[in-house]
């Protein structure tokens, strides 16, 4: 049971005994080879080497010399390889059973912090996911991937509390009207003195609100369908389609008083024309919106470093550059009017498209008052010119 919860331990553990058994196993073979070259090197079959003798002089010995010595006989040892080789097996067999042990505890040393972000990982929850691992120790790939995991829980907590605030926003925006429905439903009721007039007027305002909510729904889907990408990529026009919306926001500008500039270049960008459109009219209605009368509106499309930059600037009331961001967010106006037709979704909606459609957006707060927005799109790839294309071109007369 023990080695069945750590695989990934005692593989190790066995890739550490294989290596430390061969290593040890080429040595033996060596010691072994070199103890056989020895040996293949030595006088072939003996046992005792004899000395000859010296000649003796001949006669009777003289007394005065010294009698000679014995001949010596000298033995030389025959080599046993295989009883050589019983020990280093021996020891071989007891390196690989300490090699089994030691491995075993190197593998448990190198994998506890894993096991430890296991653990803590486990206890995370939606509840506590500002915790983090936080693996102590110098800079190691472990330490990386720790400090990965807790970039991961970082963005993965700016995202819940993100999604809680939106869906605290909705709540709000949505509750509003059904108060104001059930408000104008009761009137009626409780007023015996109620005219046919009064539930017509009330039919209509409640028209009005089903309306409103309606837009609401559609602006929440449309949020939700730019951020997971964009659907078709056609080639647009960016300036074709930035003119067709100023002609359609051209009353609601003229009815302020409103000054529209253009500066439109031809340009096309790939992308879907459906969401492109959404992008140009909440930027066109914020512009307007958001207005002083007898302001000016700025619409320009060009060329720059590359991109194709669709800005749009407006005069407008004074925003302090630390709430520039904050616009972009669901939900989120800079000051709240009684016009509850503008739910806040319009920034946040061209934030979404200008991602889905790999498209940079900044803003920034005019000195004067007003918003200055910029989408710098990627620009239209251009097809490649066939074989022979050019040439042909340039032998014409």
């Amino acid at each position: 049971m023990r080695l069945g919860k750590h695989p990934l331990r005692l593989r190790l553990t066995l890739l550490y005994c294989l290596v430390s058994v061969m290593s040890s196993t080429v040595l033996l073979v060596i010691m072994w080879a070199l103890a056989k070259s020895l040996d293949l090197g030595a006088p072939p079959d003996f046992a005792d080497l004899v000395v000859p003798p010296s000649p003796m002089p001949a006669g009777p010995p003289d007394p005065g010399l010294p009698r000679p010595l014995p001949t010596p006989r000298v033995a030389v040892p025959q080599v046993d390889i295989g009883a050589d080789l019983v020990q280093p097996l021996v020891a071989l067999a007891i390196l690989a059973v300490l090699s089994l042990f030691l491995g075993w505890l190197i593998a448990g040393r190198v994998l506890r912090p894993v096991l430890t972000m296991t653990g803590r990982l486990h206890q995370i929850s939606d509840r506590n996911v500002h915790e983090r691992l936080a693996l102590p120790g110098r800079r190691t790939e472990l330490k990386d991937l720790a400090d990965t995991v807790d970039g991961l829980l970082g963005r993965l907590e700016a995202a819940l509390d993100a999604h809680k605030r939106f869906v605290a926003n909705a709540a709000h925006e949505l509750r509003t009207p059904l108060t104001v429905e059930r408000a104008l439903l009761e009137e009626p009721l409780i007023d015996p003195s109620a005219s046919l007039e009064t539930f017509r007027s009330n039919f209509a305002r409640l028209l009005v609100i089903s309306e409103q909510r309606g837009q609401l729904l559609e602006s929440l889907l449309t949020l939700a369908g730019s951020e997971h990408g964009r659907g078709a990529d056609d080639p647009v026009d960016l300036a074709d389609l930035a003119a067709s919306t100023l002609r359609e926001r051209a009353p609601d500008a003229d009815q302020r008083g409103l000054r529209v500039r253009t500066d439109l270049e031809p340009v096309r960008v790939p992308g879907d024309p459906v969401l492109l459109g959404r992008l140009l009219v909440n930027l066109c209605d914020n512009a307007i919106h958001y207005n002083v009368p007898g302001g000016t509106v700025e619409v320009g499309v060009h060329r720059r470093l590359g991109r194709v930059v669709l800005s749009m600037a407006n005069t407008g009331e004074v925003i302090p550059p630390d709430q520039v961001d904050r616009l972009f967010e669901p939900f989120q106006r800079l000051h709240r009017t009684a016009d509850s037709a503008h739910h806040g979704l319009g920034l946040s909606i061209v934030r979404a498209i200008a991602a889905a459609h790999d498209a940079t957006l900044t803003a920034r707060a005019r000195p004067g008052g007003g918003l200055e927005i910029e989408v710098a799109f990627p620009l239209m790839p251009s097809p490649p010119l066939r074989s022979g294309a050019g040439l042909s071109h340039t032998l014409q007369p």
